[in-house]
C-alpha cells in the first residue's frame, strides 16, 4: 500500500480541528507564490528607481564606484524579474509532462541570480580598472554621495524584506536575491567612502573602492551559490531525516521506519518513506496507520506538501524487498535503513 497526497481527514477516528491537509497545502502554496510575487514586484520597482538615479548621476559625475554600484542594482532588477517569472510559472498546475508542477522554475531562477551577481562584479571590476589607469577624477561629488547613500538605504530595506519573505515561504532563490540586495548595499557604501576619499584629495579612492566592491561580492557570493546548488542537488537540513523517523516511529502500529527521504521542489517539501506494520493487518488498517503517519508529518514539518508512505509487512529479520533487491542494486539506490 502506498499512500500519497490525497489526504482524507474522514479516515481518522480523531478530530483534525476542522481542516483538511490537502486544502491547507494548497493554501500554503498559493500564499507562498503570492507573497513571493509581491516581494519581487516591490523589489523590482524599488531597485529600478535606485539604479536609474545612480546611472544618471554616475554618467554626469563619472564615478567608477557609483557606476559599479548602479550596475549591481540593475542586476538586482534583472534577478527579481527572473524570480517574478519563476513565481508566475509556479502557479501553473501539474500536467502529464510536468507531473510535479513548475516549482523547479524557482531553482532555475536561483542559478540565474548567481550568474548575474558574478557578471555584475566582473563588469564593475573592468570599469574600475579603466578608471584607475585613465586617471579620470569624478565630479559632482556631493550629488554622487547622495546617490550612493540612497543605494545603501534602498538595498538594505529590500534585502531585509526579501530575506524575511523568503524564509517564511522556504524560497532559497528569494533569500539569495535578498542577499544580492544586501551585497549591493555594501557596494553602495564602498562607493560612498570612495567618493569621500576623492573629496579629501585622494583621486584613486573611487576606482579602488570599485575594486574592493568586486572582491566583497565574489567573497559573499560563495554562500549564495552554495545554497542554490544544495537545493538543486536535493540537499535538506541534516536534522530533517531524524525528525521524520522519530515522528513516524511514535505512531502506534509502526514497527520500523526504512528508506526515509526528503527533497525540496521549489519552496515545498516532498517526503517519502517505508514503514513496517504487522503482516496480519488488513489493507484498510495498514492504510489507516500510513495516513496517521502522514497526518503527524504534516503537523510536525514546516513546508511539507507531499508525503508518500509505503507499507511493508514487518519482516522480523527477513527481507520484504528481496524480489526487488537486485533491481535496486543495479540502479545503485540502496534502501536506507533506520
Amino acid at each position: 500500500d502506498t499512500t500519497h497526497h490525497d489526504h482524507d481527514e474522514e479516515q481518522h477516528d480523531h478530530d483534525h480541528g476542522g481542516h483538511g491537509h490537502e486544502h491547507g497545502r494548497v493554501d500554503a502554496d498559493l500564499y507562498g507564490n503570492k507573497a513571493g510575487l509581491r516581494a519581487v514586484q516591490i523589489s523590482t520597482a524599488g531597485m529600478f528607481l535606485v539604479a536609474a538615479i545612480q546611472f544618471g548621476i554616475a554618467g554626469i559625475g563619472g564615478s567608477a564606484g557609483l557606476f559599479a554600484d548602479a550596475l549591481h542594482n540593475l542586476g538586482d532588477v534583472l534577478t527579481t524579474v527572473a524570480l517574478w517569472i519563476a513565481f508566475v510559472l509556479s502557479n501553473r498546475v501539474a500536467n502529464q509532462r510536468y507531473t510535479y508542477g513548475y516549482y523547479r522554475s524557482e531553482d532555475l531562477a536561483g542559478i540565474f541570480i548567481v550568474l548575474v551577481i558574478i557578471a555584475s562584479a566582473v563588469a564593475g571590476a573592468v570599469e574600475s580598472i579603466q578608471k584607475l589607469t585613465s586617471g579620470n577624477v569624478p565630479t559632482q561629488l556631493y550629488l554622487s554621495m547622495a546617490a550612493a547613500l540612497i543605494g545603501v538605504a534602498g538595498n538594505e530595506v529590500l534585502a531585509q524584506y526579501k530575506i524575511s519573505v523568503g524564509k517564511r515561504i522556504n524560497s532559497i532563490p528569494l533569500i539569495a536575491d535578498g542577499q544580492h540586495s544586501r551585497i549591493d548595499g555594501l557596494t553602495s557604501l564602498a562607493a560612498f567612502f570612495g567618493l569621500i576619499g576623492v573629496a579629501l584629495g585622494f583621486p584613486l579612492a573611487d576606482p579602488i573602492a570599485g575594486l574592493i566592491i568586486t572582491v566583497v561580492i565574489l567573497t559573499v557570493v560563495y554562500s549564495t551559490t552554495r545554497s542554490v546548488l544544495q537545493r538543486l542537488l536535493d540537499a535538506v537540513d541534516p536534522r530533517l531525516i531524524p525528525t521524520i523517523v522519530t515522528t513516524t516511529s511514535e505512531v502506534p502500529g509502526v514497527e520500523a521506519v526504512n528508506d526515509p527521504r526528503a527533497r525540496w521542489v521549489g519552496h515545498t517539501l516532498h517526503v517519502s518513506l517505508n514503514i513496517e506494520v504487522d503482516p496480519e493487518l488488513t489493507i484498510a488498517n495498514a492504510h489507516a496507520i500510513a495516513e496517521e503517519v502522514r497526518h503527524r508529518l504534516f503537523h510536525q514539518i514546516e513546508g511539507i506538501s507531499e508525503a508518500i508512505i509505503h507499507t511493508d509487512p514487518a519482516s522480523h529479520g527477513g527481507d520484504a524487498h528481496q524480489l526487488m533487491a537486485h533491481h535496486m542494486q543495479e540502479a545503485q539506490r540502496p534502501l536506507v535503513q533506520r
